[in-house]
């Protein structure tokens, strides 16, 4: 942001997901914008979402931090406006954008949904904002993003106290049994040698296993997709299960916001599926969500973008 420059609106950006069955098809091919997928992956991430109803609870979860994050910033006595705007369906950035323009809106916070900054966790959703500018005509909206949070205090202990939700359903002697395993999407290797995801990644991880006390803990990657001949971050949480030197695992999807179908699935089913032939306990700790100590980091960055 330039020296003194202070934003008058809030734009939470997301990734989005389909509210209806009908609306699964043409929310994947948004996601994948002509990118080669091999039919039968494009069907099987069909199913999981049929399996979890026939759609994604991501909008929702994410309507309702921008809800909470309201009157947090009300609480504050700071009134300005909270739009969401998804990248891959409704309501789309464009759409979020063309609103606050509508309200006067003239310097927008962008706060991208994600803590742990990649080209395709972050770059591509600045360019969504830059097309969703420059199709307003002249003059739109300025957008600033703050700076990377994975290490926020707040963002920290709120993913540490969804941990301890986790751990606190185990008895004394499985807790001190338990192997701490976090995870976060996989991305390409080569996407992931270019940026800082995997030493943010790291570093919150760090973060959050010394906030709980805990020396010995792993990392682990979900939910790859793209051609298996390409390299992505590894080891999967599933490798990772199998490979298990006990049978307690709490998993902490760190790097997700909230609980949505990549988590719900591809942890929930598909890794406790494999925990449970392994003969591992596996307690899958929730994403933040809308923990208040999340909420109120979220308030403090834009309090010092208004202010």
């Amino acid at each position: 942001m330039s020296a003194g420059a202070k934003c008058d609106a809030v734009l939470m950006i997301g990734f989005g997901g389909p509210n209806r069955a009908d609306e699964i098809r043409p929310f994947l091919d948004n996601v994948l914008r002509g990118r080669p997928v091999p039919r039968e992956r494009y069907e099987e991430v069909v199913r999981h979402y049929e399996l979890l109803g026939g759609r994604s609870p991501y909008n929702d979860l994410t309507m309702r931090q921008a809800a909470a994050l309201r009157a947090q910033l009300e609480q504050k006595s700071i009134r300005v406006p909270v739009a969401v705007g998804m990248r891959n369906w409704t309501p789309y950035i464009a759409d979020a954008m063309r609103s606050l323009a509508a309200g006067s809106a003239r310097r927008v916070l962008g706060f991208v949904m994600a803590a742990h900054r990649s080209e395709a966790s972050f770059e591509r959703y600045q360019a969504n904002v830059n097309d969703a500018r420059a199709a307003l005509g002249a003059a739109p909206p300025e957008v600033d993003y703050p700076q990377p949070w994975h290490d926020h205090p707040l963002f920290v202990a709120a993913v540490a106290s969804r941990a301890r939700e986790a751990l606190s359903r185990l008895d004394p002697t499985d807790r001190s049994r338990a192997r701490l395993i976090f995870t976060a999407h996989s991305i390409p290797l080569a996407m992931a040698q270019a940026g800082a995801y995997v030493e943010q990644l790291t570093q919150s991880a760090r973060m959050v296993a010394a906030s709980l006390g805990i020396d010995t803990w792993q990392f682990a990657y979900q939910s790859r997709s793209g051609s298996p001949r390409e390299p992505w971050l590894e080891p999967d949480i599933k490798q990772t299960l199998r490979s298990l030197d006990s049978k307690i695992a709490v998993v902490v999807p760190i790097g997700f916001l909230c609980d949505h179908v990549e988590v719900l699935y591809d942890l929930d089913i598909e890794a406790a599926d494999v925990a449970q032939d392994a003969g591992i306990r596996m307690e899958r700790a929730p994403t933040v969500g809308d923990h208040p100590l999340f909420i109120e980091m979220m308030a403090s960055i834009v309090a010092a973008h208004v202010r």
